[in-house]
């Protein structure tokens, strides 16, 4: 019996050049995913990449494993069919905000609601960067593009907010270059059995340069990034005496400091990845007066699309075990043509 090798995060890189901007957050992402198939005993023969259009949907290109480079959106149409067809393969898609949550939007809205076993990771740089900077629907009021000049007028899109609507069962968001979370929230997705959906703040050097430094860069982050674990107080803070809790007599969330006011480590709530009222209540917090909410937000599995639709087969050929295609392609009222 041949023992299988232990593989390590080289053996998942191709041995293709890889062709993004220099300084791009995608080379980390791509490290990241290296990382964690190697950490969780991934075959390459096993797992699929699929991509749309856009500097992300690179990705399968230099992954040694199956990658599918779609067209523009529609990664989640050829992941399900390929997840469908043999559900033993780990699926990953990997898309951008402009790919996933514009013309893509009502692929990723179906792909999540119903629960397809398969990892969603969306690169936001808030700003289309392969087509040379015009804005995205995640970019913020009053950005400056080529497509508008003078502002944008737009309400931005949340990514994990959307996913939340269309029923995702999972939810985690991450930075590109938190080397040391990004692999376990990676793995996390990958264990959940069902669609998981991963946020990655990426930073575009060239269209979006430093969009995301309030809160991603080394001096700021303890102040206003909140890692969430589940069972753990939502505490952050270089200290840690910072947390959230409910305002007294209402449902909205505040920031409180332990020991002012009488704020005591009790009165901080405690995370439950299992809620989905509270998902709503961290995703929808807005920087700068909350921190960023980071890590898995919301984890509440259910039957994956994938069993039910194999199920739903075998039920039907338990029921007619004589069934033929061809006999019901000819029954009723059918007729030939000369």
């Amino acid at each position: 019996m041949n023992e299988i090798t232990a593989l390590q995060p080289k053996d998942f890189a191709s041995d293709q050049e890889v062709r993004w901007c220099p300084g791009c957050g995608d080379y980390a992402i791509l490290k990241a995913v290296q990382k964690t198939l190697a950490e969780i005993g991934a075959r390459p023969e096993r797992t699929v990449f699929v991509s749309g259009i856009g500097c992300s949907s690179r990705f399968p290109y230099y992954m040694a494993t199956y990658g599918f480079h779609t067209i523009h959106g529609r990664a989640p149409a050829f992941a399900a069919g390929i997840k469908l067809t043999n559900p033993d393969l780990d699926v990953w898609i990997v898309t951008g905000d402009g790919d996933g949550l514009s013309i893509g939007g009502n692929h990723l809205l179906h792909v999540l609601r119903r629960n397809l076993d398969v990892q969603i990771l969306l690169f936001n740089n808030e700003i289309y960067g392969l087509t040379k900077g015009q804005y995205s629907p995640t970019s913020r009021i009053g950005t400056r593009t080529p497509s508008t000049p003078t502002g944008s007028l737009d309400a931005p899109l949340s990514p994990c907010g959307f996913a939340l609507g269309a029923g995702a069962r999972f939810i985690a968001r991450g930075i590109d270059t938190a080397q040391k979370e990004l692999p376990g929230i990676f793995a996390r997705a990958h264990a959940h059995k069902g669609a998981s959906f991963v946020e990655i703040f990426q930073n575009c050097i060239v269209y979006n340069d430093g969009v995301f430094d309030a809160f991603t860069e080394k001096a700021a982050a303890a102040d206003n990034q909140l890692l969430v674990s589940h069972g753990e107080p939502l505490l952050f803070g270089k200290d840690r005496q910072k947390g959230l809790r409910l305002k007294p007599g209402g449902f909205d969330m505040e920031v409180v400091t332990i020991g002012e006011n009488g704020v005591r480590l009790g009165d901080i709530l405690v995370h439950d990845e299992t809620s989905k009222t509270l998902a709503h209540l961290l995703i929808d917090l807005v920087r700068p007066t909350f921190p960023m909410v980071l890590g898995v937000i919301y984890n509440n599995p259910a039957p994956s699309y994938e069993t039910a639709v194999r199920g739903q087969v075998e039920a039907a050929e338990a029921a007619k075990p004589k069934a033929s295609l061809n006999a019901l392609l000819r029954a009723g009222r059918t007729w030939e043509v000369s």
